[in-house]
C-alpha cells in the first residue's frame, strides 16, 4: 500500500491528518509546504520564520487565505486544532503546539539543533531540510531520538538520502559498495562569497549566502560527510577526488587506483563535476562470472564495476516522503549509522586575529570533508559551529581552523549538544537524564 493510501487511512481513523511543524519559509521550505498540501492525509499547520510574511504568502501559495499569527500558545493551539494554519516568528513555539512532525528547513546549524533537540524532547518527530545541523550534532541527535521512541531524520530529496536508497539498493542485491556520491552542476570556486555570485543569485532567484555555499563546496562536503555517516562508508582523503565524470564513465572513474580509477580503496564517498549532476550514483561492484555474465547481457558493462545511477533528485518535492516514513514506518530515510565524517571549517581569506566568522556560504569559510579520525586528531573545528566564533591568530587563507586558531562560541545549543555528542563517541553515557 502506497504512503498516500495509508497517510488516508490514518486520517480515517484519527479524524484529522498528520500535522507538520515547519520552521524556514524560504525557497526549501516553500516548496515543502506546497507539496505537503497536495498529499491527502498530510499538512502543514504551523511555520514558524523570523518573517512571518513568508510564512503567510507559503501558505497563500499552498491554497490557504486564512492564518493565525502570533498569538499565545493557547491560541495557536486552537487555531490548529480547528483547522486553521497558524504562523509564528518564535520556532520555539512548535514544539508546544499539538503537532506530529517538526521540519526544519532553517539551513542553520544552530537553528536546527534548537528545534531538533527541543522537539524530540517535546515527544515530536523531527525530518531534517538543514544537513547543516545532521554532520555536526546528528549522531547524538539520532540517539535521543530512538531513546524516546521518536524518530530522528534527514529528508528525502537531498542526495545523501537518495543516495543511500542506492546504497541500500546495491546492498540488497549482493554487490559490493565500492563508491556512492553525486554530481556537482558548477566547477569548485573555494573562494566564493555572496557578493561574488550575487548577480547569478538574483538571476536564479536564490539567496547568495546558499549560492555561495554551493559554488566553494560547502554544500557538496556537507552532503557527502551526511552519506559517509549514514550509510557508513569512509572519506578517501580529505576534500575527496572530485574530478571531472560523465554518466558514461561512472564506473571506470570510481573504483580503486589499482583498477585505473581515483580510489584508495572500496566503501568509500566522493562526488564529480560535469553532467553527473543533478544525479547521484553507486558504483557496486561482483566477479562472479554468472553476475558479471548476466550483467553484461543487461547493457550493465563489462564489469566488475557497475555504476548505478539516479539522474535527479526533487529537493522539497519529495522530502515530505520522509514525513510520511517516520509516522507510518517509524523509521528514518536517513541517520547516522556511524561517525565516519566531519567537515572541517577552512580559511576562504587570510583571516585576522579578532575577527568574528560567519557561518557557511559566508565571507570567512568554506568547508573540507574529512575523516572524523583525522579531523579529532588534527583538532578541527567543524564547520557547524564556527558562526560567531571569534579568531584567536592570524590564519592564512586555505588553511583548516583548529582549536588554537579560533574560539566557538560555547554558548549556543549545537556547541553545547557537540560537547555531549563528543563524549557519547568516547563511550560515556550523556543522554540517561533525557531517556
Amino acid at each position: 500500500m502506497s504512503y498516500v493510501d495509508r497517510l488516508r487511512v490514518r486520517e480515517r481513523e484519527l479524524g484529522r491528518p498528520v500535522r507538520v511543524g515547519l520552521v524556514g519559509a524560504g525557497q526549501m521550505g516553500l516548496g515543502f509546504v506546497v507539496q505537503a498540501s497536495r498529499i491527502a492525509g498530510m499538512e502543514v499547520a504551523a511555520i514558524a520564520d523570523i518573517a512571518p510574511e513568508r510564512g503567510r504568502q507559503a501558505f497563500a501559495h499552498a491554497g490557504h487565505d486564512h492564518v493565525v499569527a502570533q498569538g499565545s500558545r493557547a491560541e495557536l493551539t486552537a487555531a490548529i486544532e480547528a483547522g486553521t494554519p497558524v504562523v509564528t516568528d518564535d520556532a520555539a513555539m512548535l514544539p508546544g503546539l499539538p503537532l506530529d512532525v517538526l521540519v526544519d528547513a532553517s539551513g542553520v546549524p544552530e537553528v536546527g539543533a534548537r528545534v531538533a533537540f527541543a522537539g524530540l524532547l517535546a515527544g515530536k518527530d523531527v525530518a531534517m531540510l538543514n544537513v547543516e545541523c545532521d554532520v555536526t550534532v546528528g549522531l547524538l541527535l539520532a540517539r535521543l531520538a530512538a531513546g524516546l521512541g521518536r524518530v530522528y531524520t534527514v529528508c528525502r530529496g537531498d542526495e545523501p538520502v537518495e543516495c543511500k536508497a542506492l546504497v541500500d539498493y546495491v546492498r540488497d542485491i549482493g554487490f559490493e559498495v565500492v563508491c556512492a556520491g553525486k554530481g556537482k552542476n558548477n566547477p569548485l570556486d573555494p573562494t566564493a562569497t555572496p557578493d561574488s555570485v550575487a548577480d547569478k543569485a538574483a538571476a536564479k532567484g536564490m539567496n547568495p549566502h546558499m549560492l555561495a555555499s554551493f559554488v566553494d563546496g560547502s554544500k557538496t562536503m556537507i552532503e557527502m560527510a551526511a552519506l559517509a555517516n549514514g550509510a557508513d562508508l569512509r572519506v578517501p582523503a580529505r576534500g575527496m577526488s572530485g574530478p571531472h565524470c560523465t554518466v558514461e564513465a561512472l564506473a571506470e572513474t570510481f573504483r580503486p587506483a589499482a583498477d585505473g580509477g581515483v580510489l584508495p580503496g572500496p566503501g568509500v564517498v566522493d562526488y564529480c563535476t560535469g553532467p553527473v549532476a543533478p544525479g547521484v550514483f553507486v558504483i557496486g561492484r561482483s566477479e562472479h562470472p554468472v553476475v558479471v555474465e548476466e550483467m553484461a547481457y543487461l547493457s550493465m558493462g563489462k564489469g566488475p564495476y557497475y555504476a548505478f545511477y539516479r539522474p535527479y533528485h526533487l529537493a522539497s518535492v519529495e522530502a515530505p516522503l520522509s514525513v510520511a516514513q517516520a509516522v507510518l514506518d517509524r523509521t528514518p530515510s536517513l541517520s547516522p549509522a556511524a561517525w565516519n565524517a566531519e567537515v572541517l571549517a577552512v580559511a576562504k581569506r587570510d583571516l585576522r586575529e579578532g575577527e568574528t566568522l560567519d557561518g557557511i556560504g559566508g565571507e570567512t569559510v568554506y568547508g573540507v570533508t574529512d575523516s572524523a579520525e583525522n579531523a579529532k586528531a588534527g583538532d578541527h573545528v567543524p564547520l557547524g559551529l564556527v558562526q560567531g566564533a571569534r579568531v584567536l591568530r592570524d590564519v592564512p587563507a586555505r588553511t583548516a581552523l583548529t582549536t588554537a586558531d579560533v574560539a566557538v562560541d560555547e554558548t549556543t545549543t549545537i556547541a553545547t549538544l557537540r560537547r555531549l555528542q563528543d563524549r557519547l563517541l568516547e563511550g560515556e553515557e550523556v543522554l540517561g537524564a533525557w531517556i
